[in-house]
């Protein structure tokens, strides 16, 4: 397949990274860990792979801007239309605990659109790659989200939110709805995966509320190019605004929607 000179910067810059984050993995019990906040760590892993990410971006180039989810760092550039969105390590609590399920997502956005994306899971090197208009890959394979068109078929992602973080009641009448309808649901632990497992058709579609944007700016491009249809949970399409978002193929997208949507039931 061929990468634009920016996708091979991008590609680049995630694979340095998911270097640095391989050796820490390795060595994950000694890995210097604070906290910042109830259920939501940040190691020493995290800081390194984002400043190996933002060195090799800016150096590459230097006027765009740069959205990190570590310390927030925002930089803005003198480009003005162009941004990295950038999270150094999606799964972090995966990856304190040694469970090999982790990735660096990296977006490019321009004038307020998504057009480039790589999701990097070093543990498995599964390299996730999608350019606007140019479809979506897995290293080197192309890909196409799941046909399924009906929801008992199906097996859908979701995040859970943890201690400190998201409405759980909610969460939990959601999730009742769900199970209602499906084969199974999965929680990955990384929503940068779970996005790029719905647009390999690993996973037929996938839901979340509580979301950032370095959590799922490059997902949503990858599922859009695996011709997958994505959209807040309202079916707008600012899902960086609104924190939301829920995908899939035409059919379970919508499908989807309306199960996750459905009223608290009162008695």
């Amino acid at each position: 397949m061929a990468r634009s000179a920016l996708l091979n910067v991008m590609v680049q810059a995630a694979i340095k990274a998911g270097k640095s984050l391989s050796r820490d993995f390795g060595e994950v019990q000694n890995l210097q860990v604070s906290v910042k906040g109830p259920g939501d760590f940040v190691s020493q892993a995290d800081l390194k792979a984002q400043k190996i990410i933002r060195d090799e971006l800016l150096k590459a180039r230097p006027t765009y801007g740069f959205l990190g989810e570590e310390a927030d760092e925002e930089i803005k550039g003198t480009d003005g239309a162009h941004r990295w969105i950038v999270d150094p390590l999606d799964g972090t609590t995966n990856f304190l605990h040694g469970i090999p399920m982790f990735s660096v997502s990296i977006a490019l956005e321009r004038n307020g659109e998504i057009v480039g994306a790589v999701v990097f899971n070093p543990a498995t090197d599964e390299l996730y790659t999608a350019e606007r208009g140019g479809g979506a890959f897995l290293n080197d394979r192309r890909l196409r989200v799941a046909s399924r068109r009906v929801l008992s078929d199906c097996v859908i992602g979701c995040g859970v939110p943890h201690l400190g973080r998201g409405n759980h009641g909610k969460f939990l009448v959601e999730l009742r709805h769900v199970m209602g309808e499906v084969a199974g649901v999965r929680r990955v632990g990384s929503a940068a995966l779970d996005l790029a497992y719905v647009a390999a058709g690993r996973f037929d579609g996938f839901w979340e509320v509580g979301l950032s944007p370095w959590d799922m700016a490059a997902g949503i491009l990858l599922v859009r190019e695996a011709g997958g249809f994505v959209s807040d949970l309202d079916g707008g399409n600012d899902m960086l605004a609104t924190s939301s978002i829920v995908c899939g193929n035409e059919h379970i997208h919508k499908a989807l929607a309306e199960v996750v949507k459905r009223p608290i039931p009162t008695k």
